[in-house]
């Protein structure tokens, strides 16, 4: 989960009631799978294959080793259910590469990082049915601490089930390795509350921080701990016996534990991996332990002669889905659409830093799909690997229609010129220093020269942007697959888009043009470079002066003004350095909370110092060289220095370096 929050703010990781979803409106019907009757692709019915443990055995095993190989992913486990029954589980390469360890799927454990959340929203489902819990209450009145409002609203576990609580990012202390300290849940969740950014039910924006709230509801209303909850009503009567939630593992599981590696070549294996925030990634299980929580969830809460959920609250949780935007796939209460093929599929996700996993439900079909890997491989090939598995299954054994439609060129090309600009994801850090990283990778959205648009985050298995063709008005579909993008107009001009990789819990909003990387990044880089310049000139011009023997030409106030300057600008490019060693430490975690919060504390301090002082120093310089006999390139310098120090204070402030909080 850290890692999949990090890329995105280092770049920095869904449908037709529009005028509703603006309003945060929650629809109780069933979410219909796409639509076909209208103008569907051609149904790919050559390579159809009946889904049988032999065809599905002899495909994955034609597939994943080659594809582990070339990824350099350690190992995988895949399981498939169908019918109330395990069609397949199999594992792939090793569970310890240095002791050749295989992979065993009945016992192996994984990490399926925020897939956990599954499991932790069926126990507030379960709770919700026993009338203990209410979705649409202010969970206010579950916590012993309080959620401050925003636009006088609170937030409800309807929210929070749909990823629209409206949080910013908390990364901090997220995952930690295991035997460095970390804070028990209810103290994670006290110590700070991120900001909310967005009214409530209106904007999804996930959050790994909101779901540990539902979590800790959960202990608080049962009267018993989150772990012991999930093990006595959930993991136990499923018969999950390689599963659990509690950190470190349980002596008795410990020798099931697959390794965890960034590429399998590398053969060093990570350390266990601390969830803090428990309920939203803590759970290690077993493929066979998956495919009875999918069984559960595709017969409707029921497994065996057992129940985890009664049949019209599993339905609910199924098929009350939220829309935001048309056509893409939309957040149901806990699980996300991934439809394909005309079927209607809910899925999760999940990534911790060296688990990478997917969990997806064909829920009018009866069937099911985990994957997980324990390597995060080359170049990011566990992202592949995972989506190349889905799409070819789904494919080969589930097909289907696939809609698909025209929109003028004139329109199209119109459109398209509506959309092109730079976006900022909601799902980010709003009120820290690590905003600053939004401007390292904006995402921008621009138009080709064949009508279709293309997203600057969003590239195929290849590595090329993907292009979307326009079907309907701002709804376009990938022109070499099934996903869609849309957006949101208002007056005249795009306030929104997604699409299907992340707008269920995540979408884009044009950047507010006070911090544009348009205009902010070139300026910045600008600004640095002449102080840069100006801190370089000092001692090559007194080294200068002493070789040809040449005296020191300013006195008085210009002498003065002249020496400051050079001071100003060293001292700002010193604090820009610190800034990227910090960011650099914190998002590569060699630093312990403890150790960082002092060096931030510093760091703060002694930015709104250098910053400030720099800038009023910048714009005194210049009045100083202006007014004075200097001549003109020197004043022109001298007027840009100034400029360039009032960026940096400008960046310092909007971007929170000068922000006496090391919360992150």
């Amino acid at each position: 989960m850290r890692a999949r929050a990090a890329t995105l703010l280092a770049m920095l990781l869904f449908s037709r009631v529009l005028s509703a979803a603006a309003a945060g409106d929650v629809s109780s019907e069933a979410p219909p799978a796409p639509e076909s009757s209208v103008t569907s692709a051609d149904v790919r019915t050559s390579e159809v294959r009946p889904l049988t443990r032999e065809d599905l055995e002899a495909w994955l095993d034609g597939f994943l080793p080659y594809a582990l190989a070339t990824g350099d992913v350690a190992g995988a486990v895949v399981v498939v259910v169908k019918d109330g029954a395990t069609l397949l589980q199999k594992g792939y390469g090793y569970a310890d590469v240095a002791a050749r360890k295989p992979v065993d799927p009945a016992t192996t454990l994984f990490r399926p990082g925020s897939i956990s959340k599954l499991t932790t929203w069926t126990a507030v489902m379960q709770l919700v049915e026993q009338g203990k819990l209410d979705l649409d209450a202010d969970v206010n009145g579950y916590l012993d601490f309080e959620i401050p409002a925003r636009d006088g609203q609170p937030i409800t576990l309807r929210n929070i089930l749909t990823h629209t609580p409206g949080f910013e990012e908390r990364v901090k202390d997220l995952i930690v390795p295991e035997g460095a300290p970390f804070d028990p849940l209810d103290v994670y969740l006290k110590e700070w509350v991120p900001s909310r950014i967005f009214a409530p039910g209106t904007t999804p924006a996930y959050s790994n921080y909101a779901t540990s709230l539902a979590g800790y509801i959960v202990a608080r209303a049962s009267g018993l701990s989150f772990d012991e909850y999930v093990e006595q009503h959930i993991l136990t009567p499923l018969g999950m016996e390689h599963s659990t939630f509690r950190q470190p593992l349980p002596e008795r599981l410990r020798e099931f534990m697959a390794n965890g590696y960034a590429r399998a070549s590398d053969g060093k294996a990570k350390p266990f991996e601390i969830v803090v925030s428990a309920p939203a990634g803590s759970q290690s299980s077993s493929g066979a332990d998956m495919a009875r929580f999918m069984i559960a969830h595709l017969q409707k809460g029921a497994f065996g002669e057992g129940r985890i959920l009664k049949a019209e609250t599993a339905e609910q949780m199924h098929t009350t889905a939220l829309t935001i935007l048309p056509r893409v796939h939309r957040m149901v209460l806990g699980f996300y659409e991934q439809n394909r093929n005309g079927r209607r599929i809910i899925s999760h996700a999940g990534d911790t830093a060296w688990f990478h996993s997917d969990l997806y439900l064909f829920i009018d079909d009866g069937v099911g799909l985990f994957i997980s890997l324990n390597s995060a491989g080359k170049e990011g090939a566990a992202g592949n690997i995972r989506k190349a598995v889905f799409e070819q299954f789904a494919d080969r054994y589930l097909p289907g229609p696939t809609f698909d439609g025209k929109v003028d060129p004139q329109t199209a090309a119109e459109h398209a010129r509506m959309m092109t600009g730079l976006y900022q994801v909601s799902r980010r850090i709003e009120t820290s220093f690590l905003k600053l990283l939004g401007l390292a990778s904006p995402v921008e959205v621009f138009a080709n020269d064949d009508g279709t648009i293309s997203v600057s985050m969003a590239r195929n298995v290849a590595g090329s942007p993907i292009k979307w063709r326009e079907v309907e008005p701002f709804v376009w579909r990938d022109v070499d697959g099934e996903s869609f993008l849309s957006a949101q107009v208002e007056d005249g001009r795009v306030v929104r888009f997604g699409f299907e990789w992340v707008t269920p819990f995540m979408v884009f909003e044009p950047v507010p043009a006070a911090i544009s990387p348009a205009w902010v990044t070139p300026a910045l880089l600008a600004g640095l470079i002449a102080l840069a310049l100006t801190t370089l000139a000092w001692p090559i011009a007194a080294l200068a002066r002493k070789y040809y023997g040449v005296p020191y030409g300013l006195t008085g106030p210009d002498a003065l003004a002249h020496r400051r300057i050079r001071i100003a600008s060293v001292a700002v490019i010193a604090v820009f350095i610190l800034w990227a060693v910090m960011v650099s430490l914190i998002m590569g975690d060699h630093l312990l909370s403890s150790t960082a919060d002092i060096c931030l504390w510093i760091l703060q301090m002694l930015s709104a110092v250098v910053f400030f002082g720099a800038a009023a120093i910048g714009v005194w310089n210049a009045s100083v060289v202006v007014r004075g006999a200097r001549k003109w390139y020197a004043k022109t310098w001298a007027v840009l220095l100034a400029l360039a120090l009032l960026v940096v204070l400008w960046v310092a402030l909007a971007f929170h370096l000068i922000a006496f909080d090391v919360n992150y």
